[in-house]
């Protein structure tokens, strides 16, 4: 079983605390409202939000999959730091046989924030992610990021 991770990091001049509060406490709400073309929607199955909370997400056409199901492991609002794993839909079971991110926003001495996406995945035996597969995963974060941060800026009282 191969191990496949990598990190993705944005800097971005919205405060950490705005970006962790759209991206990561609101990203249910904004996710579909900000992607339309990739989510449908998003929405809270069981819990309040915090550990143990179990969201699923609905996809388009645009993506290879119609859902995700993931699972709040770590959601720590001081120190902007959450870590959620994938727990159905997806690839879960074709491809891999677990797959977690793990969040942190940092603060910068501009103001700003540096935006860190750790990514694990575990393939299923004989699976091996192609370079394509692994950069498609990126760009998604990436246009999410990209997404919400527009968002704050555009929106600046948002999420203070």
């Amino acid at each position: 079983m191969a191990l496949t991770s990598f990190t993705t990091e944005f800097t971005s001049p919205v405060s950490a605390r705005k970006l962790f509060n759209a991206g990561v406490l609101d990203g249910h709400n904004l996710g579909p409202k900000l992607m339309p073309q990739v989510i449908v929607s998003t929405e809270i199955l069981e819990g309040d939000g915090g550990v143990g909370t179990i969201k699923q997400a609905n996809f388009t056409d645009a993506m290879p999959f119609k859902y995700i199901k993931e699972r709040t492991d770590i959601l720590d609002k001081e120190k902007l730091e959450y870590k959620f794993t994938l727990i159905e839909g997806g690839q879960l079971g074709k491809k891999v046989e677990s797959a977690s991110n793990h969040i942190t926003v940092e603060s910068t001495s501009d103001g700003g924030c540096v935006y860190k996406v750790s990514s694990e995945y575990k393939a299923l035996p004989g699976i091996e992610f192609t370079d394509e597969e692994i950069q498609f995963a990126k760009n998604g974060m990436t246009g999410m990021f990209k997404a919400v941060e527009a968002y704050v800026l555009a929106n600046p009282d948002a999420y203070a």
